[in-house]
């Protein structure tokens, strides 16, 4: 479906003065022109809720690294533990490694944003047209679904998409039309229940008679259980052991030995790891990820062993970056701690 001029030219009229009246303008990163600031924004809320943002990272995170350069020479731990709680922690080291090539500022141009690690096309385009108002379209989840009906589209292809996007943009205004249409995916026309005859796009919409239709419902898919045994070994100073992940899944992140629920018996956890000691079960825990949901025993072992790179005092260990599932596990040794002073000084 292709549209007159006209009709784009009304549409960016109408849609102009709808965001003017009900777009979300107190929205920090909508009054800085401050090309990190923006980036910091659009990482985060890819795959997190506005809300969340707001309320627990944004400011926080720009409070402890207020600028490229403090970000790029930040540890990747502290980059880690301020991200902690948001999860996909590759944002995270990404956006730490673009800092370190940038150093200082952001590019300004598609092109080269694309070449940073973690910056795909949707976020250069953001940062492009927010930034330094380069006339580009975006392509997060609203702005696919604003599309998809204006075009009746129910399961269009990424470029089928972008090329709708880009006979959309109002080249003019690109920071103004992005926020707008992001706004009325979230505030107008919704995933349920849109209100179609509150939008600045029924004139051209195609699709307002049925928009359940656009775009269709994908399968969902069935989510693995992955049944663990998550040993904590404790040496006789009190000191946990737990090393960074190195794999690309919570790259990074502080974590406790892991052996597969097949093997059963403590004694093969312990032949695993030469714990030659009495194991106690700590309890259990649950940890619902994208694509796994994480079930584990959690074993606490007593070993002999001394102090090193990798023994932590709890203390310590609740200041590592660490993902939910071992932030329940220290939950659990704490309780169990305070129950062992319990029954201490009641004796």
């Amino acid at each position: 479906m292709s549209l007159p001029a006209e009709s784009i030219h009304n549409f960016h009229q109408l849609l102009h003065t709808w965001y003017g009246k009900y777009g979300r303008h107190n929205l920090p990163w909508r009054n800085t022109r401050d090309p990190y600031a923006i980036y910091i924004s659009e990482i985060m809320l890819q795959q997190t809720q506005v809300k969340t943002v707001l309320e627990r990272y944004y400011f926080q995170f720009l409070e402890r690294f207020p600028t490229m350069e403090k970000l790029a020479k930040s540890p990747s731990e502290q980059v880690l533990q301020a991200w902690q709680g948001l999860g996909y922690y590759n944002r995270a080291l990404n956006l730490h490694n673009a800092a370190k090539s940038c150093r200082t500022t952001l590019p300004d141009n598609v092109e080269a944003l694309m070449s940073l690690p973690g910056i795909g096309r949707n976020t250069a385009h953001a940062v492009a047209a927010f930034a330094y108002r380069r006339p580009v379209a975006i392509m997060e989840a609203n702005v696919r679904r604003v599309l998809s009906r204006i075009f009746t589209l129910p399961s269009a292809t990424d470029q089928e998409l972008w090329d709708k996007a880009e006979l959309l943009l109002n080249k003019r205004e690109p920071f103004d039309y992005n926020q707008a249409m992001m706004d009325i995916g979230a505030m107008v026309c919704t995933k349920r229940n849109p209100r179609c005859g509150e939008c600045p796009a029924q004139a051209i919409c195609k699709g307002q008679k049925s928009p359940d239709c656009y775009p269709a419902a994908k399968q969902k898919k069935s989510i693995p259980v992955r049944a663990k045994n998550i040993i904590v070994a404790c040496n006789k100073n009190g000191e946990y052991y737990a090393t960074p992940r190195t794999s690309r899944f919570l790259g990074g992140l502080y974590h406790f030995l892991e052996i597969p629920q097949e093997e059963k018996s403590v004694t093969l956890c312990k032949k695993a790891y030469m714990l030659d000691t009495t194991a106690r079960n700590l309890g259990s825990i649950r940890q619902q990820y994208s694509h796994f949901t994480l079930e584990a025993d959690v074993w606490l072992l007593d070993t002999t062993a001394t102090s090193g790179a990798y023994w932590h005092s709890l203390s310590k260990l609740k200041k590592l970056p660490c993902s939910m599932a071992e932030t329940k596990i220290l939950g659990l040794i704490e309780a169990k701690k305070t129950a062992k002073q319990i029954l201490y000084k009641q004796k």
